[in-house]
């Protein structure tokens, strides 16, 4: 007769863990082990091994990560009629059994915050049978975490646009995260992570995007643990492409901006920069959005009528944004365009005659970068915008 033992192995969160004791209390099948001298004429029944059963998710578990994957596993035994599926109906979880019936796994994996049902039925090896029941929840909605990506996946980038995720909760483990997420490419060129808080990551290679790359972002969060509890609920694709390396190198000293296009100086132009109340910043900046017309307002940078430097509020043609605080560059106003090639008279924008801010609005992209020199003022803040740039390689990864 069988006696069955339980022997729950588990790997994983939610109520997965290792646990042995008996599978079915009272049970109507005494153990054999126990006497093996038979009293039966004829060959002597050979002993039959009491099944181990192997269950994971526990009976029971509770927030269990809906990525493992449930199993049932019998050892000198073997598995039929599994099904397992949501307490509030639907299809089953689809699943497979071993070439030897020992085992059955389920092929696809859970939902979030659903209470799911498990049956299924242990044939030992006399042929017996005995049917069991149990029951677990997957991780609940207040516990579910994904990500945001920007750029927007499918566009074309341009050649400084590093990529930034923003997750929907702290991640703890910061290091698994990393491998979580693949990043691909095409030109071979690795990557660095740059970890501005516990939600905030972007990525860049050592110097721009190749042109004409191709770049793969493959988040898979799905069950991920983010610490705190908390599980990503998704796997999320994104590719970009990389367009044309375009490069706008501005010096102060002698007031000009000369632009290059995958290394080929493609266009001089004389500026203004900022007056020295109100230096330009200096180093990398990658242009965030262009409007063809932006409304500027003083008070945006915290001057009010009577202070030094008040405008009242203006229109600015052909506004390239630098930094989240108002560096642009623009069409300088038309009082300032005596100024443009001779000296400085801006608010920290850098500022182009009408043709020329015109041509730089048409050819340059968001994602393209803008260089400012021997201002004299420290460089653009990573947050400020993208200043990511002017943080030095060996750096930029460091946690």
């Amino acid at each position: 007769m069988l006696a069955v033992a339980g022997i729950c192995l588990a790997i994983g969160a939610g109520g997965i863990g290792v646990a042995t004791g008996p599978v079915w209390a009272d049970s109507d099948l005494p153990s054999e082990s126990a006497s093996p001298m038979r009293n039966v004429s004829g060959l002597v029944a050979p002993v039959v091994k009491a099944v181990e059963l192997g269950v994971t998710p526990l009976d029971g578990a509770r927030e269990v990560n809906p990525a493992v994957l449930p199993s049932v596993k019998a050892v000198n035994g073997v598995v039929k009629d599994v099904v397992l599926q949501s307490e509030s109906g639907g299809a089953p979880v689809p699943g497979t059994i071993s070439a030897d019936g020992s085992t059955w796994t389920a092929g696809d994996p859970l939902e979030f915050d659903t209470r799911y049902r498990y049956s299924f039925t242990i044939v030992d090896l006399a042929g017996r049978e005995t049917k069991k029941v149990q029951s677990f929840s997957t991780v609940g909605a207040a516990n579910e975490a994904d990500a945001a990506v920007y750029p927007r996946g499918g566009s074309t980038i341009g050649a400084g646009q590093p990529i930034e995720i923003v997750f929907s909760e702290p991640v703890i483990n910061k290091a698994a995260m990393e491998k979580a997420v693949k990043v691909t490419v095409s030109s071979g060129q690795a990557v660095a992570w740059r970890w501005y808080s516990d939600r905030r990551v972007r990525i860049r290679p050592e110097s721009f995007w190749a042109a004409n790359s191709r770049i793969t972002v493959d988040l898979k969060l799905f069950g991920v643990d983010f610490g705190n509890g908390m599980v990503g609920n998704s796997n999320v694709p994104v590719s970009y492409k990389v367009g044309t390396q375009r490069l706008a190198v501005v010096d102060d000293i002698t007031k000009t901006m000369k632009v290059y296009f995958d290394g080929r100086l493609v266009k001089t132009a004389p500026v203004t920069l900022g007056g020295e109340d109100w230096l330009s910043p200096s180093g990398y900046a990658v242009i965030m959005e262009q409007e063809r017309r932006s409304k500027f307002n003083a008070g945006s940078i915290g001057l009010k009528p009577g202070d030094k430097g008040y405008y009242p509020p203006l229109t600015v043609e052909y506004a390239n944004r630098l930094t989240s605080s108002g560096v642009y560059v623009h069409q300088a106003l038309e009082s300032a365009w005596g100024a443009v090639g001779r000296f400085n008279v801006s608010h920290g924008c850098v500022g182009l005659l009408p043709a020329d801010a015109e041509w730089f609005f048409t050819n340059m992209k968001t994602g393209d970068v803008v260089q400012t020199l021997n201002t004299g003022a420290a460089p653009v803040e990573p947050l400020e915008g993208f200043g990511d740039w002017n943080i030095p390689w060996a750096q930029y990864g460091k946690r």
